[in-house]
This record gives structure tokens, C-alpha cells and sequence, in this order.
């Protein structure tokens, strides 16, 4: 194994302090190279991003995060470029020290950061002011700094994690820096893949520091990075029933289009049939508009237990409603013991009226639901999505999938998964209807709960980022997931 197989794994803030001072203790690199390591690498990329830049604006803090600043000022006075620091007050802790003395004694200048200084103009600017310790929001003299940098309207290097997002959790309680590039050194930390900081990190670029192999012997990593994956091609004598044949159960009065939406999401995940459970009043749109789909009308359980006979997957809540017939089709279906994706109303059930779940079963909250599953507030779940998501799961007995930036999943072992795909035009209506529909065609054709959730979480969100390339992501519809879904699920470019 080579260091670049770490580059998918995520580790919590507490084990890359800990991989650091193994660095340190265990391999006798002193923290004073790793620090010029890492300003040689966050000067590469800054040079590969920004080719034409000639004039270098960097702002440090006070700890080892304005050390590695300091450095990167350094070397770009070597390399020919015209850098100037702004330093929040004096630096602390040895090596930090030491960077600062190296960077005045090749004649660097350090502006000390007060309101009334006026920001040097520049190409390129560097947030190198708090690293991974910080874990509260700015202080209003640098939230004021910060806001300052982005009125500059300058490209913005972010050296370990842009400083005011919180690198464990991915929460931002206050003003943080908004990166164009991250360069994030010896780990990725799981923090910027997640909730608010994928708003913030820009990309993220992953720098080992040469570091050995011997460094991660040892440390479990807290989470991993999807990768792109998908099915093998089918065989050639396949039949339809080999693909399994989900039930789709909802759209009461008025919500044809969620369980539509969920059943053509199944169709195109590869089902081999999709039977929809629904209203009386919607058959004829559903049919009209999707042949198929074969839609039944259900008043009840009693006709709902013959369309549960033929089902290998079940697909519960897309519209379902939270009244008496949906309270009744949502008790049959899980008495059914059947592999089942629960969403929507499904899970807002599931919150007022706990039950066992039997069999395998997927569940994919929003925040907003996951908070009713677990009795909290949504800001809770925002605060620690990686602990809210591992407790539902643990909870509950089943994969959980927390949607959102960076959508989580996670069993009931603790393992999670991280989306590092998706774009804000995929926050719209009827977008949780098809990843119902596509986790339960996964199922059927043979995933298990964990399988199924990965791929079709990762399936979902590059096929949003397809459908976004070739239109933009503002005005972006459920629909137009479906054809790229199609093209992603078959291994083609979409």
C-alpha cells in the first residue's frame, strides 16, 4: 500500500493530531520540517492554481496553522514573488516561533492586523490564521479580518481548513473563511466534506507531506470518501424477475408526483418490475405518464396484501401522508418483514410511533427528520452529523443515509461513508423521492443495505452533477436525474 490509498479515508481531528505526533515522536521528523513541508506543498499548489500571481497576501494566527503562513511567505520571497503577512498578534509555541523569525530574517515585513489596516492589493490571498484546534466561532476582531479578505474579491489558498469552519464536524458557527482551494496536510479531515463547509472549502487537495507508509499503520480511519463504482453488466440470459420487483407505497391525495418520481427512479435503477401502491385518483396520470409503472389502487391494508406477496423490496413514504390510510399501509408494510427504504413520511411515522424494524432497511432523513428520530433539534444534528448519523443507525438496527452537503451513511457497526458529489441545484423538491426509488432498486437486484446506500447515494448525486453541467444548477427538476442515472448506473459518461 502506498500513502495515496489514504487519500479516500477521513480521520477525526484527534487522530491526525495523533498521526502527527507519531510523525514526530515515533519516525523522528521534527515539527519544524513537517511545517516546511507543508509550505512547500500549499506553495506548489498555489502556483499551479495561480500561474500568473506575482503578489502573495498572507494572513497568520498566532499557532503552528500561521507557522506553516509564515514559511509559504518565505519560500514565495525565495521563488521571486512579492508576499506580505498580516499576523494577528505575536506567535506562539516553538516551531510557529521559529517561522516567523525565518520568514523577518529574509526581510519579510509582518503588518500586526487592526481595523484601520488597509489590505495590501494582491493576486492571491492565504488563510493560514487557525488550523484544526479551533473549535468555537471567530472572535469579532477576526471575524472582521475575515470579512475584510473577502471584500478583497481575491482568489483564496485556505492552508489545513479555512479557518472558522469546525474540521471535525464540518459545522460553521459564525464568519469563516470561503476557500477556492484547501490544501489539507498529513489527513483529510472528515469535517470538510460534510454539512456547512463544503460551502466553504472550495476544492479540497489532499498533501501526504512524503510521509511513510509506517505513519497510518495502525489508526483505523473514522470514515472514508465514496469512490465511483457500479454494477457489473448483467448477463446475457437475464430475466426481469432476476432484478428483483419493488413496491412503491404512497401519494396520498394530492402527491401523485412524489410516488412517481420514487417509481421511475426504481424503473431507471434497474428494477425489474416497480408496482406502485396508491390513491384511486392518481391511475390514470400514472399510467398515462408511465406505462411502466403498474399502479393499483389501495384503500387499505386488505388491498395492499397482495401487491406485498409479489414484492421482494419495499419503497415507504414518498407522499404518503401521515393520516389514517398512510398510518395503515405504513404498519402493513413493515409487518411485512420485507427489505425496505423508509423516507419521507415513512420516517415521520417511525418518530411518533417507534417500531422494530425486520429485515434489512435503509433509512434517508433530512436533517429535519433525523431530528424527530432522535428527539433533538435540527441544530443538533448540524453540529455533529458524523454522531447524529452513527446514533440513528445504532438506534434503529438499520443503514442510515443523513442527506444534506456531504450526505452521510452509516450502519449500526459505526461505519460511515462521505458523498464528496452533489450541487446545491439538488436542493429542490422531489430529489429524496428518487433516491428512495434508486436505493430500493439496488436492493432488489441483490445489494445489501450498505451497498445499496453508498451506490445509490453516489449514483444520485453524479447524476445531479451531470444533469447540472449540461444546464445549470439553478432550476434544476428531479426529472432531469433520470436519463444521467441511467447512463452512470450502465458505466457510461453522463
Amino acid at each position: 500500500m502506498t500513502t495515496r490509498a489514504h487519500r479516500h479515508e477521513l480521520y477525526t481531528v484527534e487522530q491526525v493530531r495523533a498521526l502527527d505526533r507519531r510523525a514526530i515522536d515515533t519516525l523522528g521528523i521534527p515539527g519544524y520540517e513537517l511545517m516546511q513541508r507543508a509550505a512547500a506543498a500549499a506553495l506548489i499548489c498555489l502556483r499551479q492554481q495561480w500561474p500568473r500571481a506575482r503578489r502573495v497576501a498572507v494572513y497568520c494566527g498566532p499557532g503552528n496553522n500561521g507557522g506553516d503562513g509564515f514559511l509559504l511567505a518565505a519560500l514565495a520571497r525565495e521563488a521571486g514573488l512579492h508576499a506580505e503577512v498580516i499576523a494577528l498578534g505575536e506567535s506562539r509555541g516553538d516551531d510557529a516561533v521559529r517561522a516567523r523569525q525565518a520568514f523577518e530574517q529574509g526581510g519579510g515585513t509582518v503588518h500586526p492586523w487592526r481595523d484601520e489596516l488597509e489590505l495590501p492589493a494582491t493576486d492571491v490571498q492565504v488563510d493560514a490564521l487557525f488550523g484544526t484546534g479551533l473549535q468555537r466561532a471567530l472572535a469579532p476582531e477576526v471575524a472582521q479580518l475575515v470579512r475584510r479578505i473577502h471584500a478583497m474579491g481575491v482568489p483564496i489558498l485556505a492552508l489545513d481548513v479555512p479557518s472558522g469552519v469546525n474540521a471535525d464536524t464540518g459545522n460553521v458557527p459564525g464568519e469563516a473563511i470561503q476557500a477556492d482551494i484547501t490544501v489539507t496536510f498529513i489527513a483529510a479531515k472528515r469535517g470538510l466534506y460534510t454539512g456547512q463547509a463544503p460551502g466553504y472549502v472550495g476544492r479540497v487537495q489532499w498533501e501526504s507531506l512524503g510521509l511513510p507508509e509506517a505513519l497510518w499503520q495502525g489508526t483505523q480511519a473514522d470514515a472514508g470518501l465514496m469512490q465511483v463504482q457500479t454494477l457489473p453488466p448483467r448477463p446475457r440470459q437475464a430475466y426481469k424477475n432476476d432484478n428483483g420487483h419493488v413496491l412503491a407505497i404512497g401519494g396520498e391525495h394530492g402527491t401523485a408526483g412524489a410516488i412517481r418520481l420514487c417509481g421511475e427512479a426504481a424503473l431507471r435503477g434497474g428494477a425489474g418490475l416497480v408496482s406502485v401502491a396508491t390513491r384511486a385518483e392518481h391511475l390514470v396520470a400514472l399510467n398515462a405518464a408511465r406505462p411502466e409503472l403498474m399502479a393499483h389502487e389501495v384503500n387499505g391494508p386488505q388491498a395492499l396484501a397482495p401487491l406485498l406477496k409479489r414484492a421482494t423490496v419495499l419503497a415507504v413514504g414518498p407522499g404518503l401522508g401521515q393520516g389514517a390510510w398512510g398510518h395503515a399501509l405504513w404498519l402493513t408494510a413493515l409487518e411485512a418483514g420485507l427489505p425496505m427504504v423508509l423516507d419521507a413520511d415513512g420516517l415521520n411515522l417511525l418518530a411518533s410511533e417507534p417500531r422494530h424494524l425486520a429485515g434489512p432497511v435503509v433509512l434517508t432523513p433530512h436533517p429535519g427528520e433525523a431530528a424527530r428520530l432522535l428527539g433533538c433539534g435540527t441544530d443538533a444534528i448540524g453540529a455533529d452529523r458524523f454522531g447524529a448519523v452513527r446514533e440513528l443507525a445504532r438506534h434503529f438496527g438499520a443503514v442510515v443515509v443523513l442527506k444534506g452537503a456531504g450526505s452521510l451513511v452509516a450502519d449500526p457497526a459505526g461505519r460511515v461513508a462521505v458523498c464528496p458529489w452533489g450541487n446545491p441545484g439538488m436542493a429542490s423538491g422531489g430529489m429524496g423521492d428518487l433516491l428512495t426509488g434508486i436505493v430500493a432498486a439496488l436492493l432488489a437486484q441483490g445489494c445489501d443495505a450498505w451497498q445499496a446506500a453508498c451506490l445509490g447515494v453516489a449514483l444520485h448525486a453524479r447524476a445531479g452533477d451531470a444533469a447540472a453541467r449540461h444546464g445549470g444548477e439553478r432550476g434544476l427538476l428531479a426529472s432531469d436525474l433520470l436519463e444521467p442515472l441511467r447512463q452512470l448506473l450502465n458505466g457510461q459518461a453522463a
